[in-house]
């Protein structure tokens, strides 16, 4: 295999070695699976993603998502990652948009750089429009006091645990207090059990914060895809936004929160989601800040 160029970045961070780490490979598509797969592995990060091609094919640019043990159709922060390092790297120009073809369809990315007074060719906040959220099953406070190692008065029934998917499927699970979501310790065999109904990912929320800016916490948990628990999450938050307008969480069909995630793993993030409700139809935004943190090749 001919060296292969890759940068790694920091996403939904505001500053470098904190949010979810994102190895992104400029290739091409004479790269297997199986030889995508393996790099994924040797990274070792949530996520590691494909460029096929410097050249965009029908107005978006070729990308596979890996994570250490699987392929996804779609993820949040590698879509993000992904489309800093075309317009840092391929592009080398400022652009408002960079679309990625992945395997759910087109995602594009709006990027906003530097105002007039201080201008800059960097992104500052890149945003990601997601596929309409669909709603699946719901499951019962009994079914997930055991797997997340909580009592039931932990959590908040005013609201349903649910599966929501922007193209990626998440089980969405309210609490109460930010203690409770300190407190969760996955049952693996517990997890099991749901992994093999189909509901690979849980993502866990509140309505407490660190900071008083903000308005939820959140953590992640995907052994299934290898990932025992994410720092920061897009598409899981781009449900949660979906959720958010469709329950009127916050007394409107309308969203725009920040969530903190991360904490626990000593990699604190930061997401901004919006999200609108017309009719029946709930458009997702998901944004956030990329750091560069290195680059270099593989041999």
């Amino acid at each position: 295999m001919p060296s292969l160029p890759f940068v790694i970045v920091d996403v939904f961070s505001e500053q470098k070695y904190a949010g979810n780490q994102l190895a992104v490979f400029l290739a091409d598509d004479s790269l297997s699976s199986d030889a995508m797969q393996q790099i994924a592995r040797e990274v070792n990060f949530s996520e590691t993603t494909f460029v096929l091609s410097p050249l965009p094919r029908s107005g978006g640019y070729d990308v596979r998502i890996f994570t250490p043990t699987a392929e996804l159709p779609f993820a949040g922060h590698p879509t993000l990652g992904t489309a800093y390092v075309i317009q840092q790297k391929l592009l080398q120009r400022v652009v408002p948009e960079v679309v990625l073809n992945l395997a759910v369809g087109q995602i594009p990315v709006r990027l906003s750089y530097g105002t007039e007074q201080n201008p800059s060719d960097r992104p500052e906040i890149l945003w990601m429009r997601q596929n309409p959220p669909e709603f699946a099953e719901k499951r019962t406070i009994a079914e997930l006091t055991a797997v997340l190692g909580l009592a039931a008065s932990d959590f908040d029934d005013r609201y349903p645990i649910q599966t929501v998917s922007t193209g990626l499927p998440f089980l969405i699970v309210p609490l109460k207090t930010l203690d409770a979501l300190q407190r969760i310790r996955i049952n693996r065999d517990r997890y099991q059990a749901l992994v093999q109904e189909d509901i690979p990912a849980i993502f866990v929320f509140c309505p407490e914060t660190r900071n008083s800016a903000h308005q939820f916490s959140a953590r992640m948990f995907a052994e299934a895809w290898g990932i025992p628990e994410d720092p920061a999450t897009g598409s899981a938050n781009g449900c949660f936004a979906g959720y958010l307008a469709h329950y009127r969480y916050l007394g409107s069909d309308r969203v725009a929160v920040q969530v903190e995630q991360g904490y626990e793993m000593g990699r604190p993030a930061l997401l901004y989601l919006q999200a609108d409700r017309s009719q029946d139809r709930i458009e997702v935004l998901v944004g956030g800040q990329v750091i560069l943190v290195a680059q270099g090749e593989f041999v």
